[in-house]
Formats: C-alpha cells, structure tokens, sequence
C-alpha cells in the first residue's frame, strides 16, 4: 500500500469517526474530545521521555481528563463556574508528587507536566462551551432537557482540514519561497496562501448554517483558522525538532500520531472561541 492511500484511507477513518462522534450524540461528542486530548498527552509526554526528562505521564493524563470533566459539567449547566477552583488543588497535587518521584531533573519534569496540560487540556476543554446550551443544527440523537449543537466544531474542523488539504496541494504543485525554513523547510508561502484562499471559499459555503456568524464572520474564523492553524502546525514542527523526532507517533499510518494530525487544532480553537466569544 502506497503512502498515498494509506493516508487517505487513515484520513477518512479520522474524518468518520470526528464528524460522527461531533454528530451522533452528546456522549459521543464528549468521547471525541477526550480520546483526542488523551492521545496528544500521552505522545507529548512520550516525546519528552526520549529526551532523558520523565514527566507524569499518568498523572498529567488524569489532570487533563479532570479539566475537560470539569468544563464539560459547567458548559452543561451542571456545575457552576466555581468548579474551576478544582485547578488549585489539581496543580498543588502534580508538583506535590514530584517531589517523591527523586527524578535527576525534577523541574523539568514538572515543566513539561504542566505545560501539557496548557497545551492540550486547555484547548480541547474549549469544545464543550461551543456545543452545549448553544442552538442550530442538531445532533442525530439528542440528550433529554439539554440543549447542544455541534454546529461550531463542525465547521471548525472543515475549515481546517480544507486549510491542510489545500496549503499541501498547492504546495506541493507551486512551492518555492519557503515559509520558515528553520523550523519546517516544506512548508511554502505558495501552499499557505492556497490553503488560505481554500478556506475562505468554504467558510463562505458555511455561512448559512445556523447558530454561528453571518458571511463575514465565518469570513474571519476562516482567516483564524488558517494563520493561527499554520502557526500550529509550526509550533509543533519545531517541538520535534527540537528533540530530534521525524513524527510524534505512529498509531495513524501516513499521518503520524496525534499531535501531527491535531497539532492545529490546539493553537486555533481558542483563538475562534474567543473571537465568537467577543462578537457574540
């Protein structure tokens, strides 16, 4: 099997299982974002590990699952606001248990922990403010007494798969002013242009669904979507370049692992919530 279709059959696979996880239900919207979270985390921490630095792997997979838990209970209407406080004792708990693991570079450690969490919980603990108790598209099957459209993720991920798809087409066809050679010498200003003149093209298509932003505002989220997701990708290029690594895993044949597959997603999901955040 060529790379070529093995990527394309790996990407329908994660097309399926993210539009019909975002879709199908609450439950499996909240799934979604959890084996998500999870597989960034554990490569991330993996990634750290070949450097000689020993995070808590385990540790700081629990504290993101508490965080998303949390959000989600909250984004529901289930918890109050105040349980974010539960990030005090969570934080206070990861650096407590450093100090018993008598690791050789004990901050280090905890550094990378945290910053896993900042980097992916964070995020992905976003998803559940932009679906639930909001309206528009419906799921297939909808929770009893809650109110929830996937409608936002939907057409984030569109829009960003569209940016991917076409900053490779092009940029594989016309590249040749490299974007930041430094940090990812493929990567083309010809191919970021495409990939953003492609998006802007479907964010105009998405602009009549319902419960979002009119033209121009799906407009701007493209524009987000596109910069803040090339910054993404880049971010994590120079990740595994700094630790020497061609891919972050290999649990998704032609794609890498998680983090080359959602390394986007962590740097322009916020940056789109709180834009629709500030515009209402």
């Amino acid at each position: 099997m060529t790379n070529f279709v093995r990527r394309t059959v790996t990407g329908a696979f994660i097309v399926i299982f993210i539009l019909g996880g975002l879709w199908l239900h609450p439950v499996s919207f909240f799934i979604v974002g959890a084996v998500m979270m999870a597989g960034i985390q554990r490569e991330y921490y993996l990634m750290v590990r070949s450097t000689g630095v020993r995070p808590q792997m385990v540790t700081g997979i629990i504290s993101g699952f508490i965080i998303y838990v949390t959000s989600t209970l909250i984004a529901v209407g289930w918890l109050s606001m105040k349980g974010f406080f539960v990030l005090i004792p969570l934080i206070v708990t990861v650096m407590a248990i450093e100090l018993f693991r008598k690791e050789e570079r004990p901050f280090d450690s905890l550094a990378h922990t945290l910053f896993s969490l900042l980097y992916t919980a964070v995020p992905i603990s976003m998803f559940p403010f932009a679906a639930f108790n909001r309206t528009g598209i419906e799921p297939l099957m909808q929770m009893e007494g809650t109110e929830f459209s996937p409608v936002i993720l939907t057409g984030f991920f569109l829009l960003l798969w569209t940016n991917d798809t076409g900053a490779y087409l092009v940029g594989s066809a016309l590249g040749r002013h490299p974007l930041f050679e430094r940090i990812s010498p493929k990567k083309s200003w010809e191919g970021f242009v495409g990939g953003l003149i492609l998006t802007l093209i479907v964010a105009r298509l998405l602009s009549g669904w319902p419960g979002v932003a009119g033209t121009a505002g799906w407009i701007i989220i493209g524009v987000i979507v596109s910069v803040a997701g090339t910054l993404g990708d880049l971010l994590e290029s120079m990740l595994k370049r700094s630790l020497g690594l061609k891919d972050s895993g290999t649990v998704m044949p032609g794609h890498g692992g998680f983090l080359d597959r959602f390394d986007s997603v962590v740097v322009a999901f916020p940056l789109v919530y709180l834009y629709l955040v500030l515009v209402g």
